[in-house]
């Protein structure tokens, strides 16, 4: 038997605790074949759609789809697009949601064991296939100076700001 998906849940997680924090609920998608969106608003394969409650009517965020009218240029659209495409959900005041990785239609669904101590890879004895991996990021090179030269007696101390902060703002 196949196991559910989680990712329906958590995007109507946060939709109702954006809703109910008074945010803007954002949705990112990728947009393939199955996706029903105004495709003058897609920007390199992708598009964000408000989905608050005063921007859709009928919105259904079911388990394989998310679906809604809106309205795009004064034109009254339905919008679906599938789960497998939905990159982010989150809040537009903010910032805050939740990122996924986008799945093709078509890609094996593979279950992959967790690691627990004293593996050292899959019953074969080898290395868990499509695991993933941590690798080092590289230190950028003007920070990497600034690292390097923290013992070096020449270097001087960055000034330490005392006080309130400052807001400074850009027009």
């Amino acid at each position: 038997m196949s196991e559910l998906s989680t990712k329906p849940y958590l995007l109507r997680a946060i939709y109702e605790w954006c809703t109910d924090s008074g945010y803007t609920p954002y949705l990112a998608v990728k947009v393939d074949a199955r996706s029903r969106v105004p495709m003058e608003f897609v920007r390199n394969g992708e598009i964000v759609l408000n989905i608050s409650f005063s921007a859709t009517s009928n919105l259904k965020m079911e388990s394989d789809f998310v679906s809604f009218s809106a309205r795009f240029g004064g034109v009254s659209r339905q919008i679906s697009v599938a789960l497998e495409g939905v990159m982010a959900i989150y809040a537009h005041e903010n910032g805050q949601g939740m990122a996924f990785e986008p799945q093709d239609a078509q890609a094996d669904q593979t279950v992959i064991a967790p690691y627990q101590d004293g593996d050292a890879g899959n019953a074969a004895g080898g290395a868990i296939k499509d695991a993933p991996a941590l690798a080092a990021v590289p230190i950028a090179a003007e920070k990497a100076q600034n690292v390097a030269g923290k013992d070096d007696p020449e270097t001087p101390e960055p000034s330490k700001k005392s006080g309130r902060p400052i807001l400074t703002r850009i027009k």
